[in-house]
This record gives C-alpha cells, sequence and structure tokens, in this order.
C-alpha cells in the first residue's frame, strides 16, 4: 500500500503554527495534523486554513475515539471526524488502538462516565480482539473516508493476553483492512517494559500497511522510558527509525511520511531541532542504501 503523505513533518499545536506555515512556504512540510477533539468543523483555527491554502495535507488525529472499549464507536464523534475529513479534504483519519472510558452514556449501574484521561492498552485476547475488529469496522463505514490506527504507549500488560503486539496488529490488518500510523516512539517504550527487544518488534510489525510515521522525545524515569511528547528524541528511538527507514530502502519504497508530535515545550527551536535529526535520519539511511547499491556494481 502506497502512504498518501511522504516526507519529514511537524503536528499542528497553535504555539508553533507560523512557524509550520514558514515550512510550507519553503516547500519544506506537505502534510501535518491536527487534534481532531480541538478542531470545529466550518471554524478551523487561522493557521490550520493558511497550511491548506498552500496545499499541506492536514490530517484529523481523534483521541477520545476508543474503539478498543466494549460500547459501539459513538455516532457523534464519528460524525466529527467524518466533517472534519470532509472539510479539510483528508486522505485518511486517524486514531488510536486504544479504551479511554468506562462507558459512553450513563447507566444505572455505572451513573458516571468513567474517563481515563489516557490512551489505555486494551486486552490482547481473542474476545477483545473480535470487539475491537467490529468497531473499527463500524468506524470505517462509517466515517467514509480511510482510517488508520496507532500503536499507544503500553507501559502495562493484561494477564490473560493472547497476542504480542506485532502480532495483534497484525491480526487487526488481517481482519479489517485498516492501515497504521506506526508510533516508532510508542513502540520503543511498550517493548522496552516488557524487556523485549524493539528493533525486532519493528520488524515484525505489518509495516506494508503502515499509512505514516509519528515520532516524538521522551526520557528516562527510574529505568523506564517515559513517551513525554516534551523531550528531545532519544538515541535509541532515532535508531529505530533509522532502522525502519532503511528497511523501507532496501525493499526500493520510499518510506511514508515521518511526522513529530511535541505537547509541552511546544517552540520553534524545539520543534526544528528535532526535525533536523529526522530529516538527518532519513538522509543517512538513503546515502547508506546507495553506497551499497555502488558496491555491488561490478568493476570495469
Amino acid at each position: 500500500m502506497r502512504s498518501p503523505v511522504s516526507g519529514s513533518s511537524i503536528a499542528w499545536r497553535p504555539a508553533i503554527s507560523d512557524t509550520l506555515v514558514e515550512l510550507a512556504d519553503h516547500g519544506s512540510l506537505t502534510f501535518t495534523e491536527v487534534v481532531a477533539e480541538n478542531m470545529t468543523p466550518g471554524r478551523l483555527p487561522i493557521g490550520v486554513q493558511e497550511l491548506r491554502s498552500r496545499g499541506v495535507v492536514v490530517i484529523p488525529h481523534g483521541v477520545g475515539l476508543g474503539l478498543a472499549g466494549a460500547d459501539l464507536p459513538n455516532p457523534e464523534r464519528l460524525a466529527h471526524l467524518a466533517a472534519l475529513a470532509n472539510e479539510l479534504e483528508s486522505p485518511l483519519v486517524s486514531e488510536h488502538i486504544a479504551f479511554v472510558r468506562a462507558a459512553e452514556s450513563p447507566d444505572p449501574a455505572h451513573p458516571d462516565v468513567l474517563e481515563a484521561g489516557h490512551l489505555l492498552p486494551p486486552p490482547r485476547t481473542r474476545q477483545a480482539l473480535d470487539i475491537l475488529c467490529d468497531n473499527i469496522s463500524r468506524a470505517q463505514d462509517a466515517l467514509g473516508t480511510p482510517l488508520a490506527l496507532e500503536n499507544i504507549a503500553a507501559l502495562i500488560g493484561w494477564p490473560d493476553d493472547e497476542f504480542d503486539e506485532p502480532a495483534y496488529l497484525a491480526e487487526i490488518v488481517r481482519r479489517t483492512g485498516v492501515r497504521l500510523v506506526l508510533d516508532v516512539a510508542n513502540l520503543y517504550a511498550s517493548a522496552t517494559a516488557r524487556g523485549d527487544d524493539p528493533i525486532k518488534d519493528l520488524h515484525r510489525f505489518p509495516l506494508a500497511h503502515i499509512a505514516y510515521v509519528h515520532i516524538a522525545g521522551g526520557r528516562f524515569r527510574e529505568g523506564m522510558y517515559i513517551d513525554t511528547h516534551g523531550d528531545p528524541m532519544v538515541d535509541d528511538v532515532g535508531s529505530m527509525l533509522a532502522a525502519f527507514v532503511a528497511q523501507c530502502r532496501q525493499g526500493s519504497q520510499t518510506p511514508p511520511g515521518i511526522m513529530l508530535e511535541r505537547d509541552s515545550d511546544v517552540t520553534a527551536a524545539a520543534v526544528l531541532a528535532d526535525l533536523t535529526t529526522i530529516d538527518r535520519i532519513i538522509s543517512s539511511a538513503h546515502s547508506t542504501r546507495e553506497e551499497k547499491s555502488r558496491d555491488l556494481e561490478p568493476s570495469t
């Protein structure tokens, strides 16, 4: 599957809106992403409208749908995502493989909706997978725009899990045809928390179904990697991104778009520094492939 976006990018945030417009003006930014819950159809921020007027692809990225929950996808939330995708003329909508609440509406047993305020990992059991895949199919039918789902940073696992993460994602793709947003930093956080090798997990992911890639900064806290979205990218996560880009190049494929996310310390200096790192990784992987190709050429 060919990705609808390519190159490096930064997720839109109000504090760096002008910076993104400048990058677009110089041809250095061709796509971005907005948090869907922060957008109102018909009243998009001026900065987002400016990017659209420059031909930048803008993808609505949801955080509150909770497709891995036991309840059906909320029609109003789906309609909101669909309206944004339509107004933005986006090639896809993205969300997360997570549950976020105990119930969408109150009932006698649970008088209050219990919102986690966080993206929580669902149990990787066959029963929970059936529910998730059904919800994904319902969401895809309602959206009218292709859906891509992101792997989350799961620092805990469930004792009854029947799949590891790569096998779980592969089964989701097989059963629903949904595309994926590969979050490299989330993959690193999840794998290291489990004591697994993140590079080996990366190579087992259904990479051919990736719509685009997320990358973010983080830090180690008491021996555990925390995906903070507010620190520089750590070397290990950069190495994973390099391994992914190299794998794409080895398959003679253009890497899908790679997007930096930052939610705190959102300054032009901070995001441009990480963007430079991402561009260097992409360029280095390309140069390495060219060097290997030259090594294989017969001497004359």
